[in-house]
Formats: C-alpha cells, sequence, structure tokens
C-alpha cells in the first residue's frame, strides 16, 4: 500500500500569499519554518499550498504564527521560456493555528 500523508507542526516564515489563479480558484502560499533537533540539529523552511481556502476559517495570517499542517507531497510541473521546471511542495488540506505555547527550547533557539 502507498500513502502520502504529511502532519507538521511549525512557524510561518513570512506572511501568507494569496493569489486568484482562474475565475473559479484561490491559492494561498505559506512558508513554514519547521525546526528539529534529532538525529541532528536543523531548521527546514517549506512551501506550503492550500487551495480555495474557506475564507471563514481562522487560518494563521501573520509571520511567527504557530501551525499545523495536513495534506500530502507533490511534485508540480511547468514550462517557462527557459524549458521544463517542477517544484515540491507540501498540498495542504489543512491549514490551522497551533494554540498551545512554544516549549522553553523553542523561546531558547528563537
Amino acid at each position: 500500500m502507498d500513502l502520502n500523508i504529511i502532519v507538521l507542526a511549525g512557524v510561518l516564515a513570512a506572511e501568507p500569499e494569496y493569489r486568484d489563479v482562474s475565475s473559479r480558484s484561490t491559492m494561498v502560499r505559506f512558508l513554514v519554518t519547521v525546526r528539529t533537533q534529532a538525529p541532528r540539529r536543523r531548521v527546514d523552511v517549506l512551501p506550503v499550498v492550500l487551495w480555495n481556502p474557506d475564507l471563514h476559517t481562522d487560518l494563521p495570517q501573520m509571520r511567527d504564527d504557530r501551525v499545523w499542517v495536513v495534506g500530502s507531497v507533490q511534485r508540480r510541473f511547468w514550462a517557462d521560456p527557459v524549458g521544463r521546471r517542477s517544484r515540491v511542495e507540501l498540498v495542504a488540506q489543512e491549514v490551522r493555528r497551533r494554540t498551545e505555547p512554544a516549549s522553553e527550547e523553542q523561546h531558547r533557539s528563537a
């Protein structure tokens, strides 16, 4: 069985970018910072895309908002004048604000 599910807990690296990509579609792009300690200390900034968000949902809006993201990993292809290009991104089914306080370790590493 194949499975493509991601769950992230992180922090917005920038304000979300809203785009109308057609008369029927809206895309919100988030950059989410995820810090890990094991097996080694690292910081990743991951691109997250949410299509046609429910605008009545309390989406994170500000840099440093703590977020949960649930979705899948996808590779998108397109052509431009340079040639064929691709990007790996996390396609969210849900993005929510995290309400729990930051841990003491996260405060020290910020």
